[in-house]
């Protein structure tokens, strides 16, 4: 069984920061990509951030600059800081994850977590 938890979310005033923490628990082999999703009320689930194994990223045009995602491969965790955040910004942000189970089966599944909310008041 795979676990994704996140943590982190809050409430924060337009222009501040916060910082969000993924952590995979469970049995599997290895984490592949990891990354960040974030959805509005009404809205569908959109990209936020995702991180390769080898630490290469990519980010939705809405946040370059100012969001930054990391990993830590030995923890099995993926975190997102968030600075100067904007009222656009005000979600539920879902961590996922594609894992492979074993090192047979090159197949990867893909895992989220439970999401965690963010709230930006102008």
């Amino acid at each position: 069984q795979v676990q994704l938890v996140e943590s982190g979310g809050g409430l924060v005033q337009e222009g501040g920061s916060l910082g969000l923490s993924c952590v995979a628990s469970g049995s599997f082999f290895s984490i592949t990509l990891m990354g960040w999703y974030r959805q509005a009320p009404g809205t569908q689930r959109e990209l936020v951030a995702t991180i390769t194994r080898d630490g290469k990223s990519a980010y939705a045009d809405s946040v370059k600059g100012r969001f930054t995602i990391s990993r830590d491969n030995a923890a099995n965790t993926v975190a997102l800081q968030m600075n100067s955040l904007k009222p656009d910004d005000t979600g539920v942000y879902y961590c996922k994850a594609h894992i492979q189970r074993t090192p047979q089966t090159r197949t990867q599944f893909q895992y989220w977590g439970q999401g965690t909310q963010v709230t930006v008041s102008s």
